[in-house]
């Protein structure tokens, strides 16, 4: 059947539409197309010029400023400062021995730098910089820079080293900061490309170490053109690095700065603690290091004279180093019997100077005895005996219990380095740790702080914080990260019976402002700033039967190693507790001889906000303190340089 001649007219018309539509759209993708060719060939002749004469595009990193901390005031305590270095791009080098060989004309270079740099050009990717040498001076740098265009892939930097304004103080908190090593790499899991950089510096210990990726920052890059010799020709853009975080603690530098004084010339660690909320004042540890020798490269011999130090000036003993806690540990074991109900505070004991167990003398420190005690005056002269008792009747498994309740035993939450758990026994841990059974007699031991039983000054502390407030107060060393505040460590309450705990209290003040008080020697003169407290002396050998026999050696008699340790604890002001401390002396014979009067001193400077008054000490004792306090290796917090530290 013909179709319509109206039909074949309407159907040409479509057709012929579409015609249009499509030749248009061709045309223009045609008329775009050209624009583009034009654009290319004409406009942007001269890049593609450069290109053509195999130029490239290199994309580099950029490393953050690391962020700085500060203490509680807003003291600079780990910063940065301005470094020039040259780096080498093996990727952008012909002849690299030829390019070593002129730089070593403007830059001093031994036999064994040069081996270091062709080590890690082998080692490293073609295209990540080797340093050659850092902390150059300015004529060193302005050399380089200058012959520039005759070193191809050489590029001298300005970047940022780490400084520690406040030298030993803080060495043991803070730590430092040193290359990115081959044993780093093999135990962390970060795939940071910043960590690839040969010398980038990462935290090593410490405080740097624990908040290593906040610190850090994150990397940015630049794009660059480079000729074909390897030169820059021009930056294309870049994205910038962001720089790590600000980071304040809770140390009190003015505080510190004494505290380490105060421990000088002994192996010692001290914590000064705020009870209300957890916040850590200070944390010493004697003797110290200076944390810049690492980060600019230590010697061997100034190593050498760290690691063969019998002080062991790189162990941060205030958190690391375990101690037996002797009598500082005689208000948990009362704790633990006044909460089973095994004693009242004022039953008696009597103490003949030793306790006989299975054919066993246990002695107590005082040879005669101190006859009849009850719990205040055990505590405030120190009876061993009266806890031997408390020890038969709670057992172990109540003091382990009481200790940790008080946070002993266990491993606290604090950015530091090897934070060490302690122990507190039981009969199942001495089975499982030293397949043993438990005896009698290991009770006995623990109940005075000695056999099992090991603390660390922060510990220490930390029982004391708790004893003073009946709180179960926690540590806190960061205070706030990028002006973000951490929770405090206020911590709930412990639950102990307030009166049990004031019979605690009372008898730590009778121990340091009464007269036949173990620490009375250093007790406090001013009324609204006394301490209550507690000695302890340790053993570290054991005193045989003969030796008791013919006389105890005295400890200034032995040598240094089998002295026993000295430590003291405390808390003031009494009358409403702010400041807790713990002060540990390894070997330093007597805790109320060689412990106690360092806890007053350094308490006194807490509570006084810098060198403590004399008139805050008995005035028989002033002329002497006078003369001890002038001598300190003290500095002012404001002045940026601090005094020479000793190794």
């Amino acid at each position: 059947m013909r179709r319509a001649q109206k039909d074949i007219e309407e159907s040409a018309a479509i057709i012929s539409r579409r015609g249009l539509v499509l030749g248009g759209g061709m045309a223009a993708f045609a008329g775009l197309l050209g624009l583009r060719m034009r654009h290319l060939q004409v406009e942007q002749a001269d890049q593609f010029r450069l290109l053509a004469e195999e130029n490239r595009i290199n994309i580099r990193l950029l490393p953050p400023a690391r962020g700085q901390i500060f203490d509680r005031n807003g003291l600079l305590i780990a910063g940065n400062e301005q470094n020039y270095r040259v780096t080498i791009v093996r990727d952008e080098v012909d002849d690299v021995e030829k390019v070593l060989h002129d730089l070593s004309k403007l830059i001093p270079m031994t036999m064994e730098d040069l081996e270091r740099i062709r080590e890690e050009l082998r080692k490293r990717s073609r295209l990540v910089p080797v340093t050659i040498a850092d902390r150059l001076s300015w004529e060193d740098i302005s050399q380089v820079a200058v012959n520039a265009p005759a070193l191809p892939g050489v590029h001298p930097e300005f970047g940022l080293s780490r400084m520690y304004p406040r030298g030993a103080d803080f060495a043991h908190i803070v730590g430092y900061v040193g290359p990115v090593s081959d044993y780093d790499l093999s135990r962390i899991d970060d795939k940071d490309p910043l960590l690839q950089i040969p010398k980038f510096q990462i935290g090593k210990t410490g405080t740097e170490n624990k908040l290593e990726r906040a610190l850090r920052g994150k990397a940015g890059t630049k794009r660059v053109e480079v000729n074909a010799r390897g030169r820059v020709m021009r930056e294309l853009g870049r994205d910038e690095s962001q720089k790590g975080s600000s980071v304040q603690l809770t140390i009190d530098t003015r505080l510190q700065n004494f505290t380490q004084a105060r421990l000088s010339g002994e192996s010692a660690a001290a914590v000064v603690m705020d009870v209300e909320t957890g916040d850590l004042l200070a944390i010493g540890s004697a003797p110290a290091f200076d944390p810049n020798l690492f980060v600019r490269g230590i010697s061997v011999k100034d190593y050498a004279s760290l690691t063969e130090n019998k002080y062991r000036p790189l162990a941060n003993k205030a958190v690391q180093g375990l101690y037996p806690p002797g009598s500082t540990f005689k208000m948990v074991t009362a704790l633990a019997a006044l909460e089973a109900g095994e004693i009242g505070p004022e039953e008696t004991i009597r103490c003949v100077g030793h306790t006989e167990l299975a054919s066993r003398r246990f002695h107590c420190w005082k040879r005669g005895g101190h006859g009849r005690m009850n719990l205040r005056n055990s505590l405030k002269q120190s009876c061993d005996v009266y806890y031997y008792e408390l020890a038969q009747r709670v057992g172990i498994e109540k003091i382990s219990a009481m200790g940790r309740r008080l946070g002993l035993g266990e491993r606290h939450d604090v950015p530091m380095s090897a934070v060490a758990t302690g122990i507190m026994p039981t009969k199942a841990w001495k089975r499982e740790n030293r397949g043993n059974d438990w005896v009698i007699g290991d009770s006995l031991n623990a109940s005075i702080g000695q056999g099992l039983v090991l603390t660390s000054p922060l510990q220490l502390a930390i029982m004391t914080a708790r004893l003073a407030t009946n709180r179960a107060v926690t540590p806190r060393l960061v205070r706030s990260v990028n002006d973000v505040e951490t929770p405090l460590g206020t911590g709930a309450p412990l639950g102990l019976n307030e009166n049990q705990m004031r019979y605690i209290q009372d008898a730590m003040f009778a121990v340091s402002n009464e007269s036949r008080g173990t620490a009375y020697s250093s007790r406090i003169a001013d009324k609204s700033l006394r301490m209550a407290g507690k000695t302890g002396t340790s053993q570290v050998r054991n005193i045989t039967a003969a030796e008791r026999a013919r006389g105890v050696f005295r400890n200034e008699d032995l040598p240094w190693e089998r002295r026993d340790h000295a430590l003291f604890v405390g808390f003031a002001p009494f009358d409403k507790p702010k400041y807790a401390i713990s002060v540990v002396v390894e070997h330093g014979g007597g805790g109320s001889t060689a412990a106690a009067p360092i806890a007053r001193d350094i308490i006194l400077a807490a509570q006084e906000g810098g060198m403590p008054s004399l008139n805050s000490y008995p005035q028989s004792q002033r002329g002497r303190i006078s003369s001890a306090l002038g001598k300190l290796p003290v500095w002012d917090p404001s002045d940026p340089t601090p005094p020479e530290t000793q190794a």
